[in-house]
């Protein structure tokens, strides 16, 4: 028999927005160590992608890592791979976008190392079919992703250890399926029985083993620094890589020498998807949990047969209707890349849009992502900073346009100092608020809601972490054995600027914040009609709730920016409306802190308000934010308020 071909390789990343610490434990405790103990036993080659943010990190703070791997990639020991720059999810991006981002990677690598790179890592391997066409117009020749986008399009197992073709639009690009047995073996079982699976693979007469996964399961996730360095599963896996290449058994290669070498395995058309564990966390808490038992229900072993890939939940874009936070984002994100492409694609604009684009904040699995402030705050202020460049000495003005997608029109209020967003289908609520200067969006919070690993009981079937001889849990089984003790707090309604409620007159502070409360009116889901009143120095929203909704002269609303972006809002409602001794509350929740000036002076509730939310490292508490809550009574028919920013 010949050698089974074996792909190695990794993906090494860090968000737009990291903490400087994350990247410089990372390089210390994965990347250089993983590296330099591959070349030390020839181990080679193999396959590395560099995502952009950390190349750009690494240029600033340790060149000689970057040096190691130019002369590795010359001399023909490493194949690297190509990414959108930023690590975007392809799909998500506009196709001009999606060009681009490819081409500032394959221009770095060309400048930085020397070497063309062909083959493309599909961030977090989000596969759409109209990608083909894009990605062959930048350049890429092989794509490596999953073999769970083959098993859910009917192909068999044993059939996914070749090359594939696919095309749009009659471009035609390779796919590579990464065998999903050895991303769960790689490294968290003993090395013996990742040399079985290959041989067993050989035997069965198959030509090619891909593993292509992230490098941060080499050190960088819980336990597998002491598991893979200390207690030497890298040492041990290497020995027995070494005697199967020895013996003939295993060939190392790449995926581009395997696309010259295997013979195509033929035509494949695959499906939206992602890998198993995104499309669940994809899903709405309910689905989500249907789901979780189901799979359940089914058990590991047809799970793992030819039914489970059939077996399947959401997709990535899902994240953006689960989270509005999210679709706010991306949503802008789209309407900043197409304004600048209008003009003219300025530099700084395009490369802030760019920064932008990283996937990391726009959605939430066993990883922070959304749910960490200071990503979600990178890509608010490279927004902020690619809007400021486009906007230098525009006016005030106010356009009405369906700006996040969901079928009801915003107002979008900018100048060439700030921009905001007022959802009159929210009661009139700012749900955005971002002034260019400090680059800070104040209405970036997250609302607590409820996710499916809150409810998940414990449960007899889950299988307990692996003994210390059998190997270290992954995150994934991490994810599926940790528990909630309670349930954390929910908030009633998304949180953004200027909520608007009228509550009891006995309702508590900590109820309040625990969200323990009953409105006794709330505007929060009320659809208003809006008339602007533009001016040169100032926009005026008037906020009225819509016929037939509710009593016409119950609250009118008015939401005035001057130039700079001063925010003030004004209200007047029908006192007679409410219970004497009720209270008008319009809620603001902030990213920031800020001073309120208010006509007629009132109390302010005001507290910080976190979610819990599961990580790799298990649950953690995030404060998102602080809410602060003046307090009228209801007699008082008016007031106002007028935010002071601390920039």
């Amino acid at each position: 028999m010949n050698p089974l071909g074996f792909v190695f390789g990794v993906h090494l990343h860090q968000p737009v927005g990291n903490f400087d610490h994350v990247f410089e434990e990372h390089l210390r405790d994965v990347y250089r160590p993983l590296v330099e103990r591959l070349v030390e036993r020839r181990f080679l080659p193999f396959t590395l992608h560099l995502s952009g943010p950390l190349l750009e990190w690494l240029e600033a703070h340790d060149t000689a890592y970057l040096d190691l791997i130019g002369r590795l990639a010359a001399e023909g020991h490493i194949e690297l791979l190509l990414a959108g720059f930023y690590e975007p999810v392809l799909a998500s991006l506009p196709p001009a976008d999606r060009v681009e981002q490819v081409g500032w990677l394959r221009e770095a690598i060309r400048r930085r190392f020397g070497v063309a790179a062909t083959g493309l890592w599909l961030t977090e391997r989000v596969w759409e079919p109209d990608l083909a066409a894009d990605l062959v117009e930048a350049g890429v020749r092989y794509v490596v992703l999953d073999d769970r986008h083959f098993l859910v399009s009917g192909f068999e197992r044993d059939q996914l250890h070749a090359p594939f073709w696919t095309e749009s639009g009659g471009r035609r690009v390779a796919l590579f399926p990464i065998d999903e047995r050895l991303r769960y073996l790689i490294p968290f079982k003993p090395p013996a029985a990742i040399a079985a699976y290959l041989r067993e693979l050989r035997a069965a007469g198959r030509a090619l083993a891909v593993f292509v996964d992230d490098g941060e399961k080499f050190g960088g996730w819980p336990g597998t620094k002491d598991w893979v360095y200390t207690r030497g599963w890298l040492a041990q896996f290497l020995d027995a890589m070494a005697a199967l290449v020895a013996a003939g058994e295993v060939r190392l290669t790449t995926p581009g020498a395997a696309l010259e070498q295997v013979p195509s395995g033929g035509l494949a058309y695959l499906p939206t998807a992602s890998y198993r564990e995104m499309e669940g966390w994809a899903l709405p808490p309910a689905a989500a949990l249907r789901l979780a038992r189901l799979e359940h229900e089914l058990g590991e072993t047809r799970l793992a047969g030819p039914e489970g890939a059939l077996v399947r939940g959401g997709h990535w874009r899902n994240f953006l209707v689960k989270y509005p936070e999210a679709n706010r984002m991306h949503k802008k994100m789209l309407a900043l890349s197409a304004l600048c492409r209008d003009r003219g694609d300025p530099p700084a604009a395009r490369r802030a849009i760019g920064r932008a684009q990283c996937n990391d904040a726009y959605w939430h699995g066993v990883f922070g992502g959304l749910y960490l402030p200071h990503l979600r705050g990178a890509i608010w202020r490279n927004l902020a900073q690619a809007e400021r460049e486009l906007r230098q000495g525009e006016p005030l003005v106010a356009e009405q346009l369906d700006l996040d997608g969901d079928g009801a029109a915003e107002v979008w209020v900018h100048s060439a100092s700030f921009s905001a967003l007022v959802s009159p289908r929210r009661g009139g609520a700012i749900v955005e608020y971002t002034v260019f200067e400090p680059g800070i969006n104040w209405a970036d919070v997250l609302t607590r809601r409820r996710e499916a690993y809150h409810e998940l009981p414990p449960d007899p079937g889950d299988p307990p972490a692996p003994a210390a001889a059998d190997g270290t849990p992954s995150i994934h089984d991490l994810e599926r054995t940790s528990r909630l003790e309670r349930l954390p707090p929910v908030d009633p309604v998304d949180r953004a600027l200027f909520v608007d409620r009228v509550l009891a007159g006995n309702t508590t502070l900590e109820a309040y914040a625990g969200a323990e409360y009953q409105a006794v009116a709330s505007w929060a889901c009320a659809v208003f009609d809006v008339i602007i009143d533009a001016a040169a120095l100032a926009v005026e929203l008037v906020l009225r709730p819509r016929l037939g909704a509710q009593p016409r002269g119950l609250l009118e609303k008015r939401v005035r920016f001057d130039r700079s972006g001063e925010l003030t809002v004004s209200y007047r409602w029908d006192p007679a409306a409410f219970p004497p001794d009720a209270v008008f509350c319009p809620e603001i929740s902030v990213s920031r802190q800020l001073e309120l000036d208010m006509a007629p002076t009132a109390e302010v509730w005001s507290f910080p308000f976190a979610t819990v939310a599961r990580s790799e490292r298990g649950f953690e508490e995030t404060v998102q934010g602080t809410s602060y809550t003046p307090r009228w009574p209801v007699r008082a028919a008016a007031g106002r308020v007028t935010l002071r920013l601390k920039l």
